[in-house]
């Protein structure tokens, strides 16, 4: 992957250079600038990288204004020390937002997203076939292609438990908990990582390394100070830490999710 990065604080786009190279060596940094004209400018004069490492604040104003004036087309990822840039950036069509000192796990989901994407996009399509008689159309997939429902256990009983019943789900001691809105706590055979792919990102959100959280179990957050957030969640009002690097986005993600 080839990687152009936009920071105006040396110190900053070293940690950030360092941090590409220990989670994921197979970067390549083809250039930097500080600034939004210089960061125009390099855009104009080389073949597009395949994703742009933005800090918001340049020298010479915000580098969001790269995606209005010059209409720039790049998967970006925005870094940066303030969270109140976060609907401007996804509005940008921004991969992710990640907030400073930006953390080595935080870079690598934000990369395994771009992958995501590219892999996406550049499938070979397959040949134009001829028309073919119209068919009756079938009803839409309801779950979107997702999970509808996760395979769990209760004691030795095995359940299908709805994810729409779904208010948390947790890792403890290596084991995976799905906590439903009614209290009860079922064991599932999965790591998170295996179920995070699994479910509706518009619905579940990677709260933190332990935790996927739906929408309909968080009750509400608040501020926790230095950037962090305290939720509280149900059914049981248990309150848990967002920190500073996942807040913006859990705060873009909880204006999107559905309600209900």
């Amino acid at each position: 992957m080839k990687v152009f990065i936009a920071e105006d604080e040396p110190p900053a786009r070293e940690r950030l250079i360092e941090t590409l190279a220990r989670v994921a060596p197979d970067v390549r940094v083809l250039g930097h600038a500080d600034s939004v004209s210089a960061t125009a400018a390099w855009l104009q004069a080389h073949p597009p990288p395949d994703l742009l490492l933005l800090d918001i604040q340049l020298a010479d104003g915000l580098s969001l204004d790269l995606f209005q004036a010059h209409r720039v087309r790049l998967p970006v990822v925005f870094t940066t020390a303030y969270d109140r840039f976060a609907l401007d950036a996804f509005r940008a069509l921004a991969v992710d937002y990640l907030l400073k000192p930006v953390a080595d796990d935080a870079l690598a989901q934000a990369l395994a997203k771009v992958r995501q994407f590219r892999a996406h996009f550049e499938q070979p399509q397959p040949p134009q076939q001829p028309r073919q008689p119209r068919q009756p159309q079938l009803p839409p997939d309801p779950s979107g292609g997702y999970a509808p429902r996760l395979a769990c256990r209760l004691g030795a009983v095995h359940h299908a438990l709805a994810v729409a019943q779904i208010a948390r789900l947790v890792s403890l001691d290596k084991t995976t908990h799905a906590v439903a809105l009614d209290g009860r706590r079922f064991t599932v055979d999965r790591p998170l990582a295996e179920l995070e792919q699994m479910l509706d990102p518009a619905r579940f959100f990677r709260a933190s390394r332990q935790v996927i959280v739906a929408a309909q179990g968080v009750r509400h957050y608040a501020a926790a100070g230095k950037g962090r957030l305290t939720l509280t969640l149900l059914p049981d009002g248990e309150t848990l830490a967002v920190a500073q690097e996942r807040a913006a986005a859990f705060r873009a993600w909880w204006e999107r999710a559905p309600a209900g």
